[in-house]
């Protein structure tokens, strides 16, 4: 029989190689499957990781790719750290595009930078709204984040099919749900001369800095990371709950809504269903497999969105579907789960014998302590009343 025990100490140097081996073992079953597709194996890796490099407008894509996975995976970490699962990133970006594109078709082509500013303010204040719905339902009525924020997800998604197919329509587009091109007025300064990759990669890359410094080198950071690890402790510090969780995922919310933003104003131009292809739930891998460290997340986000572009490469190239980048973020979740699991535990074989006695044992203990508690209680209630 196999059980699963503690480790004593775990090894912080495993931490940081897990997610390694957890890439190389999503590589071997990608590989497998690609020659059950077949599929050349060396081929489509090259496509999928190597070519996102090639050249200048690759590389630019690239960059358009990570930048909506780094913000939101940012602010996941943050609310990670606090041990509160934020899964809402998705719901979040796409309602920051929604907010962003109400006052972006308003601009001309004689609107100044203030315009572009109120469009980007709008989906940061649009994220945060949607991160307050779940966090006042968990304050006021003690939801459970996660379902809220899921089904959250769902709501801003059909928030956003009801606005292109309505209000923001394109009223000379034929019925199609888009929105109208943005004006020039609006749009975020591109970095490279090739590609569409804007100045918001370069805020995304500062964001993650400046969070990595504040959570291990400041007050505030410290505060999340002890509340994360011992709510008892945190309390008793003197640390309030209330203000860390509404902190943390006010900015989550806050980021998220920046890249919906950053989106229709950067690469995109304009509101269109698929604004995300899902950048919100995949940023919960790149958060994970950066070990919710905000500057490993930077190499991790580049990562994912190397997988991105590598997956529209091989629908050219190749004539794999779009599917496939679940399919690698799928796998790589699992391995990264998987590895850190036994960074924590270990696997001792055990015969069924030991494994059910001990099974019985750890039983017993559970029910001598709920015993002693329960009288504990009852001596404490009797004295009470004496």
């Amino acid at each position: 029989m196999l059980n699963a025990e503690p480790r004593v100490e775990s090894s912080k140097a495993m931490a940081w190689i897990s997610p390694f081996i957890a890439i190389v073992l999503t590589m071997l079953t990608s590989s497998l499957i690609f020659m059950l597709l077949d599929v050349s194996p060396v081929k489509a890796f090259n496509v999928f990781i190597i070519q996102p490099f090639s050249d200048a407008y690759n590389i630019g894509e690239l960059l358009v790719k990570s930048t909506p996975l780094l913000l939101c995976a940012v602010g996941l970490a943050i609310c990670y750290r606090a041990n509160i699962w934020n899964i809402g990133a998705e719901g979040q970006l796409l309602v920051g595009a929604i907010a962003t594109t109400y006052v972006a078709i308003n601009a001309t082509e004689t609107s100044g930078f203030g315009l572009l500013f109120l469009a980007l303010l709008a989906g940061i204040a649009a994220g945060m709204a949607w991160a307050a719905i779940p966090t006042f339902l968990n304050r006021a009525f003690h939801t459970n984040i996660i379902l809220t924020t899921i089904m959250l997800n769902y709501i801003g998604l059909y928030t956003l099919l009801w606005a292109v197919h309505g209000p923001l329509a394109d009223p000379q587009g034929f019925g199609f749900p888009e929105s109208v091109m943005f004006s020039d007025s609006v749009l975020l300064p591109l970095i490279l001369d090739e590609g569409r990759a804007s100045i918001s990669i370069l805020i995304a890359i500062v964001v993650a800095l400046l969070c990595g410094f504040s959570l291990f080198k400041t007050l505030p950071g410290f505060k999340i990371r002890v509340y994360g690890e011992d709510q008892l402790a945190a309390r008793y510090a003197g640390f309030s709950g209330n203000k860390i969780i509404w902190g943390v995922m006010l900015f989550a919310g806050a980021l998220a809504g920046f890249a919906g933003a950053a989106e229709v104003t950067g690469p995109i131009g304009q509101l269109i269903p698929s604004v995300s292809p899902g950048y919100g739930y995949a940023a919960i891998i790149v958060a994970y497999l950066g070990r919710l460290n905000p500057y490993g997340i930077i190499v991790s986000a580049l990562f994912m969105g190397a997988l991105y572009m590598g997956s529209d490469l091989a629908q050219i190239e190749l004539g794999l579907p779009t599917a496939i980048t679940g399919l690698f973020q799928g796998c790589l979740l699992f391995f990264l789960l998987a590895c850190d699991f036994l960074i924590f535990y270990r696997i001792k074989v055990m015969s069924p014998k030991a494994y059910f006695s001990k099974r019985a044992a750890s039983r017993q203990s559970v029910n001598t302590m709920t015993t002693t508690a329960t009288n504990t209680q009852s001596e404490s209630q009797n004295q009470g009343v004496l």
